[in-house]
């Protein structure tokens, strides 16, 4: 293969994934696709989207750009104006759902309308003391939260409300870097330290941030999540540059140097559980957004990313369906399943290496 040649398998690929969208999307409806049942796949669905709808609305982007219909366009705008709820909601997932739900709709009007509405909304949602966006109520449980997976999506959408919300960014994230190590900062140089991740804390005005037992240390999409969320924020300047020197370079490091597995376990301490498909597509698409970075190792993530993306669709793909994802592992749900969201960075990644979309997009 030669220098911006893209891989024979590639184009296959990409294209089952793509025409799958469009029997998901006869499925499916007006509800948004969760996940999929690896025998029937038939999809478990929701009403409003929960985290994941914005991953629908890009498939459905991304179908419209490799078709050129206006019928898959009008469709993906539809799609993106019934995440329009989401603005309201207390929760950081606002990246996840309303960063990834519009980034990829190129002059949609409405899409363009709703970015701004919900990144006014987080940058309202920003807590000056805790100096990050809580994960908030929306999903039950306590709200003042720092997850890993409220980060990524999030640089892209506070950056959309100016200098305020471009402070704001490099401070959520600067908040999660500093809490995601055990007892310290996750951006060392030399490997782990005998740090655990920690992929959630949780806050007590008495006690401060302790680290949550759900997720596990070992949540392999964790560090995937934190790890995009850098990537992309290398890419940002007004957050990048209010950053301390090296720190997201360093983090970048840390956090793509494990797991060592091209398809993760789902749960790192458990290698004799499921896979996590999804955890290893994330991945990709960071890894080539790092790939973009000048003097980051910038050909071995490169060549990285190209074999887990490669993996995946030689072993994982059937009929377009991304298979051997995990839901949650710990409760058992979905555990060898067809995730929205695997779907779709597993598209975002092709996509990238075969010219459809630039991977710093989204």
């Amino acid at each position: 293969m030669t220098p911006g040649t893209p891989p024979p398998w590639a184009g296959p690929a990409l294209a089952e994934l793509l025409d799958r969208v469009a029997v998901t999307r006869a499925e499916v409806g007006d509800r948004f696709p969760l996940y999929a049942d690896p025998g029937t796949g038939h999809w478990v669905t929701t009403g409003r989207g929960a985290w994941t709808g914005g991953f629908w609305a890009g498939l459905l982007w991304l179908r419209s750009r490799h078709t050129g219909d206006p019928a898959d366009r009008a469709a993906a705008s539809a799609c993106t104006a019934r995440l329009a709820p989401w603005v309201a909601a207390d929760t950081a997932a606002r990246g996840l759902i309303l960063w990834y739900g519009t980034a990829l709709a190129g002059g949609d009007h409405g899409a363009r309308e709703l970015r701004t509405r919900a990144a006014r909304a987080a940058l309202d949602a920003f807590d000056g003391e805790l100096g990050l966006v809580p994960w908030g109520s929306a999903f039950g449980g306590p709200r003042l939260l720092a997850r890993v997976d409220g980060v990524p999506g999030m640089a892209g959408l506070l950056t959309t409300a100016g200098r305020e919300g471009t402070e704001a960014a490099a401070a959520h994230l600067n908040r999660h870097l500093d809490l995601c190590g055990d007892g310290g900062d996750c951006d060392d140089d030399g490997g782990d330290g005998g740090r655990v991740f920690v992929p959630a804390r949780a806050f007590g005005a008495a006690r401060g941030w302790l680290a949550c037992e759900d997720p596990p240390p070992g949540w392999s999409r964790g560090r995937a999540w934190l790890l995009l969320a850098v990537a992309d924020a290398l890419h940002r300047p007004g957050v990048a540059l209010r950053t301390p020197p090296g720190r997201l370079a360093r983090a970048a490091r840390w956090l793509a140097a494990g797991p060592a597995d091209l398809v993760p376990p789902a749960d790192t301490a458990r290698s004799d559980g499921p896979l996590d498909t999804s955890a290893a597509a994330v991945t990709a698409v960071a890894l080539l957004k790092l790939a973009r970075v000048p003097g980051t190792g910038a050909a071995a993530h490169a060549e990285r990313a190209a074999a887990i993306l490669e993996r995946l669709t030689g072993e994982h793909l059937a009929g377009g369906r991304l298979l051997d994802g995990c839901y949650d592992a710990a409760r058992g749900t979905a555990v060898r399943h067809e995730l929205v969201w695997g779907d779709f960075f597993l598209a975002q990644g092709l996509a990238a290496l075969t010219g459809l979309a630039d991977v710093l997009e989204a």
